[in-house]
């Protein structure tokens, strides 16, 4: 968790959250009921699992080079529960909802961020840290070189805004192939954001972004998601996660038939087991199309689609 962090992440971990908790305690004097009752204040207070685990994440760590250092005998960090972060249940779109999804958003400024969304499986910071340097419109291929990430906590390091970082994982560092539908509707975009840049004229930003404001800044991630919500219910479609459209392009290409290594290579998972643990609930499905083709394949001439055991 601790180790994808960003700089700003820790500042502000470190600033807002540890320092003034547990800033006026001696880590000679520091114990686990302190650190217990820190975590507990903080989920009081509505901080998230996963921010708590980057806290304790940052806290063991630094106690552990006071154990080095001689300053503590113990790591108390390491005698506490950490809150664990909730599990999402996935709701992945079949292809006929993913064609009423995208239909619903025709002629929308959304709609080519939807289609990237559900026939790449690229992260939603993956796509809103996109740019035109990283498309090949002429070769039907884009890279994922960065991702964008908006912080709403501040501190007097960090404040308000964006950052950018490299990809997730070093897999997610990649290269993807697009279908033509995702091309056209790249094409379309530069159109459209063409005629956006004459419009602001000097106020456009020129970031170079694929996916940008009307004056060519970062898109807020969270109106990409009101925006994704509003054409979910436009559509008819239960309520849902942007996360989940990455899901949804997992789920289409292998029931598909499409081979998991594929899909592991365009999501950017770091092993093919992260994706068959994530997808196995499609593999009964998957094994049973597999066997229909067995069947197919050693049936003989003359031999009934359906056998029974012999006596």
């Amino acid at each position: 968790m601790v180790k994808h962090a960003t700089y700003v992440q820790y500042r502000t971990m470190i600033n807002c959250h540890l320092i003034p908790s547990l800033g006026h305690v001696f880590v000679q004097k520091l114990t686990p009921q302190h650190v217990q009752a820190f975590y507990a204040q903080k989920l009081k207070e509505g901080l998230k699992p996963r921010s708590i685990s980057v806290i304790h994440g940052i806290l063991h760590t630094a106690l552990e080079n006071a154990v080095k250092w001689s300053l503590v005998s113990r790591n108390v960090a390491s005698l506490v529960s950490v809150p664990r972060a909730e599990v999402h249940e996935v709701h992945p779109l079949t292809s006929d909802e993913a064609h009423k999804l995208i239909e619903a958003a025709r002629g929308h400024w959304f709609e080519p961020i939807l289609i990237l969304a559900v026939t790449t499986g690229m992260r939603r910071g993956e796509l809103l840290g996109l740019r035109w340097d990283d498309v090949d419109l002429k070769r039907g291929m884009l890279h994922v070189r960065r991702t964008m990430n908006k912080y709403s906590g501040h501190d007097v390091y960090a404040g308000y805004g964006v950052v950018e970082n490299d990809p997730k994982t070093r897999t997610s560092r990649r290269r993807i192939l697009l279908p033509d539908v995702a091309i056209n509707a790249l094409k379309d975009q530069h159109v459209l954001q063409d005629a956006a840049r004459l419009k602001a004229g000097d106020k456009w930003q020129g970031k170079n972004l694929v996916f940008a404001d009307q004056c060519g800044d970062f898109l807020n991630p969270q109106r990409v998601v009101r925006h994704f919500q509003s054409l979910l219910g436009k559509s008819g479609l239960p309520h849902m996660r942007f996360h989940d459209l990455r899901h949804s392009a997992a789920t289409i290409l292998l029931t598909m038939g499409v081979h998991p290594k594929v899909v592991q290579e365009l999501l950017g998972h770091s092993t093919i087991a992260m994706t068959m643990d994530t997808y196995s609930h499609l593999l009964p499905s998957v094994q049973r199309d597999a066997v229909d083709k067995m069947n197919e394949a050693f049936r003989f001439d003359g031999q009934s689609s359906e056998s029974g055991e012999g006596n």
